[in-house]
């Protein structure tokens, strides 16, 4: 599978070696390069306004309210935080966007910049400067933020929550498994005996913005099932897309029932509930178990762990990122205020402190915070480090564009597979469906 081009792999190599100079005090283990910061002269009277998804982790709000304040009283700039729900933030950007008003800065989800580039500030000496300094962008997270074809940032991703398995150890051994599966013949097999046993899995075939697009491109992908090509020709009405819809189906089959209409803090309560064994979910959920002021929520945690998804045929890991992608709008009246705000927030005295009180449920996008203490601080979050190091991209193989951006922000591929799950189609009927829905966005399909 063609994951990056050699021109990302070097171009990653010629930013670690930027970084050559350690952070202090907290930050000690954090490798930064001494690298000059864009100039930026705050607007007089600036005051931003930003939008960005709700929380699943508590320390998530406190910590980034906390940054925030702690650049307006380093700059005078006021900033007011809204916070949305995961399933509202795509449809209130896109009125920011269709209006030219309204939030200074949104944290958007994964692809949605590309719905909007040309109403977007340019942030290239934002991103050339954090990369130089923090050891370089992922290549992954290079996709997310520039504009397709060009080398001009669009956006600055903030980080990926990644989707390994989160599972209850003493089930899964119940179950008759050491260990989680990693291939998709002993996964089925698991699942079915999960269900046999009273403990059932659940993963989401619903519209939840990370677990319905997290489990529904893993299916797909596994089997060798991808939405375009290189040439961004529609390419999912394929042999391989009926496999994985055929895979899905049976997969469904030994589910806890409502899967097909679950939001993404749907699997979060089932497991808490003791509904379920197994999920596909950020870390935010084991976080939230250990962290309980339950003590029956929290004597879970023990046995808890986490496993990448199981490899299909094509051979290696088909997991995806759902990334936090921030973007400042041309309507703005203070654009550099806006461009210096994302830089204080990436920089290690604010982004390790984030990154380590989540839990790394946000994973990196630049080389550097691999070195972060939290990767350190339990075992049990350690599949999440490499998340956007590791990732595939929802327009996986093609590049991300406004098509793209689409296709996702309309559900074609969670909407596909849960069709078939479900019975309303066959999958030979779900693959045509979704290609002829697919090539509404894609000229060139």
């Amino acid at each position: 599978m063609n994951r990056f081009n050699r021109r990302d792999t070097l171009a990653l190599g010629v930013g670690a070696l930027a970084a050559t100079t350690l952070g202090t005090g907290a930050n000690a283990a954090i490798p930064t390069a001494n690298v000059e910061a864009p100039k930026l002269d705050i607007e007089k009277g600036a005051s931003l306004r930003v939008l960005r998804p709700t929380k699943f982790v508590d320390p998530d709000e406190t910590i980034f309210n906390a940054n925030t304040q702690s650049f307006t009283k380093a700059t005078g700039v006021q900033v007011k935080v809204d916070y949305s729900a995961w399933e509202d933030l795509r449809p209130q950007t896109a009125v920011t966007a269709n209006t030219g008003a309204g939030p200074d800065v949104v944290l958007g989800w994964t692809d949605d910049p590309h719905l909007y580039s040309d109403k977007l500030v340019e942030l290239t000496d934002v991103a050339e400067y954090l990369g130089k300094k923090y050891g370089g962008w992922y290549p992954l997270a290079e996709r997310y933020g520039k504009k397709f074809g060009t080398n001009n940032w669009i956006a600055i991703p903030f980080g990926g929550s990644g989707g390994p398995s989160v599972y209850r150890i003493s089930w899964v051994k119940e179950a008759g498994f050491d260990k989680f599966p990693t291939n998709l013949d002993d996964f089925l097999k698991l699942c079915r005996k999960l269900k046999e046993i009273g403990h059932p899995a659940g993963y989401t075939f619903g519209h939840a913005t990370g677990d319905g697009n997290a489990f529904c491109h893993w299916l797909v992908w596994a089997h060798g099932g991808y939405m375009i090509d290189e040439n961004q020709k529609v390419m999912i009405n394929s042999k391989q897309t009926v496999e994985a819809l055929k895979y899905g189906k049976a997969l469904f089959e030994t589910f806890i029932p409502g899967t097909q209409s679950w939001l993404d803090p749907s699997n979060n309560k089932a497991l808490i509930a003791g509904e379920i064994a197994a999920t596909q979910n950020g870390v935010s959920l084991y976080y939230s178990i250990k962290n309980s002021s339950d003590p029956k929520i929290a004597a879970m945690a023990p046995d808890l762990d986490h496993a990448r998804m199981p490899v299909g045929p094509v051979g290696s890991a088909t997991e995806v990122a759902l990334a936090i992608n921030s973007m400042i709008f041309k309507h703005t009246k203070y654009p550099n205020a806006a461009k210096a705000y994302l830089v204080y927030m990436m920089e290690v005295e604010q982004y390790d402190k984030w990154l380590t009180g989540t839990y790394g449920y946000w994973a990196q996008p630049l080389k550097a915070y691999e070195q972060s203490d939290v990767w350190k601080s339990d075992p049990k979050i350690v599949a999440y480090k490499d998340t956007m190091r590791d990732s595939l991209w929802y327009a996986f193989k093609g590049p991300i564009s406004e098509a793209s951006a689409a296709v996702v922000a309309d559900y074609v591929m969670v909407d596909m597979a849960a069709s078939v799950a479900t019975g309303a189609a066959t999958p030979e009927e779900a693959a045509a469906e979704a290609e002829r829905r697919a090539k509404r966005y894609y000229k060139t399909g």
